[in-house]
């Protein structure tokens, strides 16, 4: 399917810590923006894509909601951010296939004000493995992916200082993104003193509980041409990608299915790392950009804190979940199709890369010039 398919529509909502209003009304809200920027209205719409875990509306409600009598395709994944980018892969298939001509992808959540992760007053994931993880109080993702952190440091040796440059540099980004909800820059020093979350991540490795949508149009590539924007090719697309289940894990947390998964993406696509001029790594947490750098190739096994601090390509220009705002993956690959616009050539997005759900997601985009 390389270059079939492609977004020419990006729409969003305003990222805040309290919507006031209904996912339903979030995804509209994105959706008809994502028309508008791309020269579309609903009523091209035929398709209908998302994912979610419990906390959002239903696609096929949506696609209701839009007027779509008869949707030619309805993709409602379960899921967090490990299932984020499938929902334009998913998308981009059915538009190559012609099982469809034009889907639209969303994350609509209310993830500060609604249905706060690991919170309580809900079920337990259906995960076989949180049975042997609750009695010991084991269950939020702060929680979960502080024992990767602290894994990761201690096998190269490394000190906070080096999670703390993503963070550090993310902020710095957003201080010129008008729609991150965090735009304040920071020093080192504030990163070192900021408050503990659970060690070693201190609140500012940890990603912003937003409120917000984010929507992407996806069609054919030939009618992409004729739309107002750059066209973004789905070059390549993966999802799926094994195991990293914290009691089930590929050998040591510091190597995540992304290591394997890498390896069809770029040979889907016809590229490599070294092609890629802008990457937006799913970064619910700081380490998880360091191991992506690792596990998508940029640069060996424990080198990514030397490769983060020395490279020029931009890594989560928007300035990423960690202060732009958490729309669970989405606001990735519209950063990444931004970025495609104002001049880059090949963009890597990724979801989050296996932990805990024990699947990932990623996508290849190239500019149709």
């Amino acid at each position: 399917m390389r270059d079939r398919a492609a977004i020419v529509g990006v729409g969003y909502t305003p990222f805040t810590k309290d919507s006031g209003v209904s996912t339903l009304a979030l995804a509209l809200q994105a959706i008809s923006a994502a028309c508008a920027d791309a020269g579309l209205t609903v009523a091209d719409l035929d398709g209908v894509s998302t994912h979610r875990v419990g906390d959002s509306v239903q696609a096929a409600v949506v696609a209701q909601a839009l007027g779509m009598h008869d949707p030619r395709f309805v993709s409602d994944q379960f899921g967090g951010g490990s299932m984020s980018h499938t929902t334009v892969a998913q998308a981009a298939m059915a538009v190559a296939t012609g099982v469809a001509e034009t889907v639209v992808c969303w994350r609509a959540i209310n993830s500060r004000s609604e249905f706060r992760m690991g919170g309580t007053g809900r079920p337990p994931p259906d995960v076989v493995e949180f049975q042997y993880q609750v009695p010991y109080g084991y269950a939020t993702p702060p929680q979960q992916f502080a024992v990767m952190a602290r894994a990761y440091l201690e096998r190269f040796g490394l000190g906070r200082e080096a999670l703390g440059q993503v963070a550090v540099r993310q902020r710095q980004s957003a201080s010129t993104n008008e729609r991150a909800v965090m735009r304040t820059p920071f020093t080192m020093d504030d990163y070192l003193g900021a408050r503990w979350i659970v060690e070693p991540l201190c609140l500012l490795d940890c990603c912003l509980e937003t409120d917000g949508a984010v929507a992407l149009v996806v069609t054919s590539a030939e009618r992409a041409r004729d739309l107002p924007h750059v066209p973004a090719l789905v070059s390549g697309a993966v999802w799926g990608g094994g195991h990293t289940l914290f009691s089930n894990h590929r050998g040591d947390l510091t190597t995540t299915a992304a290591a394997d998964s890498s390896r069809r993406l770029w040979s889907m696509a016809g590229v490599g790392p070294d092609d890629v001029d802008v990457a937006c790594l799913y970064d619910a947490f700081t380490p998880l950009v360091l191991v992506q750098l690792e596990d998508y190739g940029f640069c060996g096994k424990g080198e990514a804190a030397g490769f983060y601090a020395d490279t020029s390509m931009p890594i989560n220009p928007h300035g990423g979940h960690l202060s732009e705002g958490y729309v669970h993956g989405l606001n990735h690959v519209a950063a990444a199709v931004g970025a495609l616009r104002a001049g880059a050539e090949v963009a890597l997005s990724t979801g989050q890369p296996g932990y805990v759900a024990g699947s990932t997601s990623a996508v290849v985009l190239k500019a149709d010039r």
